[in-house]
This record gives structure tokens, C-alpha cells and sequence, in this order.
């Protein structure tokens, strides 16, 4: 029973961080119809900046930096903000298509730094020992697990309603605005750029932040963990959540997770030892089997605003 707690708080914890890449996403895609398929570069982004501010110095990568880990998750989605709005500036005037695979393109080229800057990444050995908070819980699993769980709701639960203030201030009603009709809300005097570039960069940040607590929570990262599954991912449970919906967003996550884990645990179980590299492609057949249920029978998502008649 004990373990089983533990495991869910454990669950609950990776599926709360996936959540809070997701509200990034809902920002730039829910929110302002901004089509990024990089969502893996900036999580990487973050997680890196985040590790190496606040590692033990290494001698064969920079470190040694020694930063709180709040101080390196803020600096983390900072980063991956500035980081965002260089990648808008550059790529924002192109649409749909183009803009999908010039975003794809950066999360590459995050990755393949990530793979071969070895004094600076770790390069494939990736960055260990990275602080997590609440350390001298470790021994005591369940203690850990949830206080873990805790300090990642509480992230989670203040940028939702920080993003649930901005998308009802002003600023978020020009977004839907250039989202639903660019030209009427250019003809007001609202710069389309502008406004793109700043939307793009704070769900850039969020995304960012995603990947710090995430580094923190596990206490080692590497280039594999941000492959574009983690994308695909990541746009799956936006859509089954809701489209322009926070809480469709987290609730989404939850599911898909769910799901994710729950496949594998399934196929781990009824498939022969030798045969599990080939049967772990099965999650991702699970995940678009889901998805194309519920859109199905919800095209909007659970939170997704239904189509007006």
C-alpha cells in the first residue's frame, strides 16, 4: 500500500510536469493559433540552463555554479523566454506549415548541441547530480514522492492562474484576436508581430520552467529525453484536454499519461522479453488509437469550446 502511494504520487508528479508544458503550448497554439512543433528544444532549453547553474562543478563540462534550484528554475525560463523570442522574431512571419518546420528544425538543432557540446551539455553521458529538492527525503520514498508532488502543484497551480489572468486581460484578448481575424485586429492598431512574439516567448518560459522542474525532479538528464516523441506527446494531450483551455491542458496531460504508462505497463506484460524494443512503439499507437476516439466523439476536447452553430 505504502509502495502504491509512492508510485502515485510519483505518476502524478511526471504527469502535473507534462501539464505544465502543455499550458505552454495552450498559450502559443490555444490561445493565439501559433503551430510549434519544437516543443522539445525549449523544454531542453530549460533543463539544461537549469543544471548547469546549479550542478556541482564538473571537470569535464561547465558547473560548478552552485545557484539555488529556484533561482536556477527562474533563470531557466528566462533563458528559454529570450531564447523564444529570437526564434519568433526570426520565423513569426511565416504561417502553418512553414512555421511548424522551421520550430521542428530548432528543436533539432537544440538537440544535436545537446548530443556533441560535451563541455557544456555533458554531451550523450548527459548531466547528473543534479540538486532535487527536498534531498534528505530520498531515503524515505513515500515522504519524497509527495513532497516532490507538492512543491510541482504548487508551480503548476501558480502559472495556471497566472496564465488565466493574462488570457482574460487585454493583452490575451488581442492574442484571440489575431488568432480569430489578423487583419481586423491590425486595423486597430495592434502590431500582429509584436504581439506574437511575446506570446511565443512566455510559453516559451513556461516551457522552459517545464523542463527545470522536470531536471530537478529526476536528478539526471540527457539528449534522449528530448526526442520529438516528447513533442507528439505533448500536442496529444492538448488536444484530447481541450484547445484553448488551461484546465484542459492539465486534465489532458493526466490522461494521456495515464495512458502512456498504462500501454507500456501492458505490453511489458504480454510480450516476450526479446520482442520489447519493437513493442514499445505500441504507446505511441495507444496514444493515436485515444486520439482519434475522443476527437471522435469530442472534436474540442473535453474543455475545448464547441463549435458555434
Amino acid at each position: 500500500m505504502i509502495d502504491l502511494l509512492g508510485y502515485g504520487a510519483f505518476f502524478t508528479s511526471t504527469a502535473l510536469i507534462f501539464g505544465l508544458i502543455a499550458l505552454g503550448l495552450n498559450l502559443q497554439w490555444g490561445l493565439t493559433g501559433l503551430f510549434n512543433v519544437g516543443i522539445a528544444g525549449f523544454v531542453a532549453i530549460g533543463a539544461y540552463s537549469s543544471a548547469i547553474l546549479t550542478t556541482p562543478d564538473a571537470a569535464d563540462r561547465v558547473g560548478g555554479f552552485g545557484w539555488p534550484i529556484l533561482a536556477g528554475w527562474l533563470a531557466a525560463a528566462c533563458i528559454t523566454a529570450l531564447a523564444a523570442a529570437f526564434t519568433g522574431y526570426a520565423t513569426l512571419r511565416l504561417k502553418s506549415d512553414y512555421l511548424a518546420i522551421t520550430t521542428f528544425g530548432v528543436a533539432v538543432v537544440v538537440q544535436l548541441v545537446a548530443l556533441n557540446a560535451q563541455g557544456l551539455t555533458g554531451g550523450p553521458f548527459g548531466v547528473a547530480f543534479i540538486p532535487r529538492p527536498f534531498a534528505s527525503l530520498q531515503e524515505h520514498a513515500v515522504a519524497f514522492n509527495f513532497a516532490n508532488l507538492a512543491v510541482i502543484a504548487s508551480v503548476v497551480l501558480a502559472t495556471y492562474l497566472a496564465l488565466e489572468r493574462l488570457s482574460r486581460s487585454p493583452w490575451g484578448r488581442v492574442l484571440r484576436a489575431l488568432r480569430e481575424d489578423e487583419r481586423a485586429a491590425t486595423a486597430l492598431g495592434k502590431s500582429a508581430q509584436s504581439y506574437r512574439i511575446q506570446a511565443f516567448a512566455v510559453g516559451g518560459a513556461v516551457m522552459g520552467l517545464a523542463g527545470a522542474v522536470q531536471a530537478h525532479f529526476i536528478g539526471f538528464i540527457a539528449p534522449d529525453n528530448y526526442l520529438p516523441t516528447l513533442t507528439f506527446q505533448v500536442w496529444a494531450m492538448l488536444m484530447v484536454g481541450g484547445s484553448g483551455s488551461n484546465r484542459g491542458a492539465i486534465l489532458g496531460a493526466i490522461v494521456v499519461w495515464a495512458i502512456w504508462v498504462g500501454s507500456g505497463s501492458f505490453t511489458a506484460a504480454i510480450v516476450p522479453s526479446d520482442l520489447q524494443a519493437r513493442a514499445a512503439s505500441l504507446q505511441i499507437v495507444a496514444i493515436g488509437v485515444m486520439l482519434c476516439l475522443i476527437l471522435l466523439w469530442r472534436p474540442q476536447g473535453f474543455f475545448g469550446a464547441g463549435r458555434k452553430k
